[in-house]
């Protein structure tokens, strides 16, 4: 049964998964700008800005994008648990 689970759970996974990278990706812009004062974060290849600043807005980048997923991944998890009895990681 918890590899059946597993496998009923992959579609919800991948498209939370999806989901939390655009949620994750309007989230940090708007941190950004907030923070830096700027509209875009600094791209790597953008000779412009220090590897200071592109090693900060990368590591605030991956902060959210890793806590966002978490939480999209647990609510997920939960929910097709109360829907199935089963937990996914199990």
């Amino acid at each position: 049964m918890v590899n059946a689970a597993r496998l009923a759970y992959r579609p919800v996974g991948l498209l939370s998964g999806l989901a939390a990278g655009a949620v994750a990706g309007v989230i940090f812009k708007q941190v950004w700008k907030r923070v830096a004062r700027q509209d875009d974060a600094p791209d790597a290849l953008q000779a412009e800005y220090s590897l200071a600043r592109v090693v900060v807005a990368a590591t605030v980048q991956g902060a959210i994008f890793a806590a966002v997923k978490a939480l999209v991944d647990r609510l997920g998890a939960q929910g097709f648990q109360r829907l199935t009895g089963e937990w996914p990681g199990d």
